[in-house]
C-alpha cells in the first residue's frame, strides 16, 4: 500500500471513529466549515460541480453558479457527516430522519413478492436512506459497491454498509448481476446507485439536453425478472430531516428488441432523475466529469471546430 493510500485509508478511519463521537450541532457545524474552506480553494471538484450545475441550470449567472457551488459542497459534506455517524444514531433517530413521499409505489411493491429495484441518482445521503428502508420498513435489500483503493477502505465501506443492514456485493467480479437477479426472483429489493456509466456497457442517453452514459443493470434486471423498476430521487431541506419520493414505476415496453426496451428503460430513469436534480441542483453531489462531450472532445462541434 502507498503512502497516499495509508493516508486516505486513515482519514475515512478517523472520520468513522470520531466525526460520530460528536454531539449532532457540532459535526454539522464542522461540515459546513469544511464545505466552505474546500469551496473557498476552488479545486477541481468544486470547479466541475459548477460546470455540471451549468448544465442542469441552463443561463445560469457565475454568480448564481457560485452559489449552487457552495451550496453544494455543504449538501455534499452533510451527507459525509451522517454518514460518519450513521453507526451511532438510534433506529429512533433513523426513522424520523428521513420522510419519502410517495412510498406506497414501494410498500405496494414489496407487498406484490415480485421484487422490486430502487435506481437513484447521487443526491443526499442514500445511505441514509437504505438504513431507514432495513430500519422503518424492516426490508433487507442488496445492493453492489465499487471497489475502491485501497483495498482496506473498500472494506471499510462494506463493512460500514453492512452495519447498516445491507447485503454489500462488489461491483468487479461478474457474479453480482447474477445474485440480484436471483434476490429479486426471490421477491427481494435491490437498491443501485444508476446515473453515472462510463463504461462501454452504458446505455447512452439524453440527460439535460445533452448525451451520457448511465447502467443497464436495473432496466435488464427488470426485464430478466419482472421486478418492479423504481427511480428515486433525495434531498435536503433547512430541517435535519431529508425528503426524498418514489417516483411511478419504469415499466416494461410490450415490444422491441431486449437493447431497444433497455434503451426506452433507461432514458426513463434518467428523465426521472433530472426532474429530481431540477428541483434541487444543490443536492446532486456529482463532483466528476458525466456527460459524453466532457470526456471525450470530439463529440463537442464547438471543441471540433476550434
Amino acid at each position: 500500500m502507498t503512502f497516499r493510500d495509508q493516508l486516505t485509508d486513515g482519514l475515512y478511519g478517523l472520520g468513522w471513529s470520531t466525526v460520530k463521537k460528536l454531539p449532532e450541532p457540532a459535526a454539522v457545524r464542522l461540515g459546513r466549515s469544511i464545505a466552505d474552506l474546500a469551496w473557498k480553494r476552488r479545486g477541481k471538484g468544486v470547479q466541475r460541480l459548477e460546470a455540471n450545475y451549468a448544465r442542469v441550470v441552463p443561463g445560469a449567472s457565475p454568480e448564481r453558479l457560485a452559489e449552487l457551488s457552495r451550496a453544494g459542497m455543504r449538501s455534499y459534506l452533510r451527507y459525509w457527516m451522517e454518514s460518519f455517524r450513521l453507526p451511532a444514531w438510534s433506529a429512533e433517530r433513523v426513522r424520523t430522519g428521513f420522510e419519502p413521499k410517495d412510498l406506497h409505489h414501494l410498500t405496494d411493491g414489496i407487498a406484490a413478492g415480485n421484487g422490486v429495484i430502487l435506481a437513484l441518482p447521487h443526491m443526499a445521503n442514500w445511505d441514509l436512506a437504505g438504513a431507514w428502508v432495513t430500519t422503518a420498513l424492516q426490508t433487507p435489500f442488496t445492493t453492489v459497491a465499487e471497489r475502491l483503493k485501497p483495498e482496506t477502505l473498500y472494506d471499510r465501506f462494506v463493512a460500514y454498509r453492512e452495519g447498516l443492514g445491507m447485503e454489500v456485493l462488489p461491483h468487479s467480479g461478474g457474479t453480482a448481476f447474477g445474485t440480484l437477479a436471483r434476490r429479486l426472483r426471490d421477491g427481494g429489493l435491490v437498491c443501485l446507485v444508476a446515473e453515472r456509466d462510463l463504461s462501454s456497457s452504458g446505455v447512452e442517453v439524453e440527460f439535460f439536453g445533452e448525451a451520457t452514459r448511465m447502467p443497464a443493470g436495473p432496466a435488464l434486471l427488470a426485464q430478466q425478472t419482472g421486478a418492479l423498476l423504481l427511480p428515486v430521487t433525495l434531498w435536503y431541506d433547512d430541517s435535519p430531516v431529508m425528503q426524498g419520493r418514489v417516483h411511478p414505476p419504469v415499466e416494461v415496453p410490450g415490444t422491441g428488441s431486449r437493447a431497444e426496451k433497455t434503451s426506452f428503460m433507461t432514458q426513463a430513469l434518467a428523465d426521472a432523475f433530472a426532474t429530481g436534480i431540477a428541483d434541487h441542483p444543490e443536492d446532486w453531489h456529482m463532483l466528476q466529469r458525466l456527460w459524453l462531450k466532457d470526456l471525450d472532445p470530439a463529440r463537442d462541434p464547438a471543441k471540433g471546430a476550434s
